[in-house]
């Protein structure tokens, strides 16, 4: 399991996994496209949905950078 660092505490991030917030983001859509939800809960579930693509997007971000660094570092010798 990987933690993003970008603004988020250490303790929440303690067992965040990627794949699993894809699992989660997809069971999401599910839900929304199904149209059984109450407007509000769409928002609701949407919001979650929203926060969750955020948090890959910064953990993909931080990989980017890693893998990087890496090749610059490779490419240094």
């Amino acid at each position: 399991m990987v933690k993003p660092q970008d603004g988020f505490g250490a303790d929440s991030m303690v067992n965040w996994s990627f794949e699993e917030k894809v699992v989660e983001i997809e069971q999401i859509i599910g839900r929304i496209e199904e149209g059984e939800l109450g407007l509000e809960e769409v928002f609701e579930q949407f919001s979650s949905a929203v926060e969750s693509l955020r948090e890959c997007e910064s953990f993909l971000h931080q990989r980017h950078q890693q893998i990087n660094l890496l090749i610059e570092t490779l490419s240094d010798d």
